[in-house]
């Protein structure tokens, strides 16, 4: 059976879905940008803040669910300009101990309220 994971310590969705959905063993996010839950606006700065405010809402949101950054499989990060993919890897790499989770990079067009970044993850419980 699918479950619903909602937090007020991640940014509530801005549109019609879940922060993120638990079906057996697995937690399936949705993509966060790196919007601040308490004020819900983008945080300020560049490609470096907009980074470490995306994976407080990831910890926010895999910790409700009852996992964490040692858990996550699979990572799906879209970026606006990949230019900035270095600099993501380095803070990237600082979340996770041990084993990396598999991952995807792409550049897009255009991310939601204008971010520079948005990851999204697939962990386990």
């Amino acid at each position: 059976m699918r479950k619903i994971v909602a937090t007020e310590k991640a940014p509530a969705a801005i549109g019609p879905y879940a922060q993120a959905n638990i079906f057996g063993n697995l937690v399936f996010t949705s993509g966060q940008i790196p919007i601040d839950p308490a004020t819900g606006n983008l945080v300020e700065g560049g490609i470096e803040e907009q980074t470490k405010q995306v994976f407080a809402n990831i910890k926010a949101v895999l910790e409700e669910a009852g996992s964490g950054f040692d858990k996550v499989l699979k990572t799906t990060v879209f970026l606006k300009d990949m230019g900035d993919f270095a600099t993501v890897n380095g803070i990237y790499a600082g979340y996770f101990e041990g084993d990396y989770p598999s991952r995807s990079a792409f550049q897009v067009a255009e991310l939601p309220k204008g971010a520079l970044i948005e990851i999204e993850t697939i962990a386990y419980i």
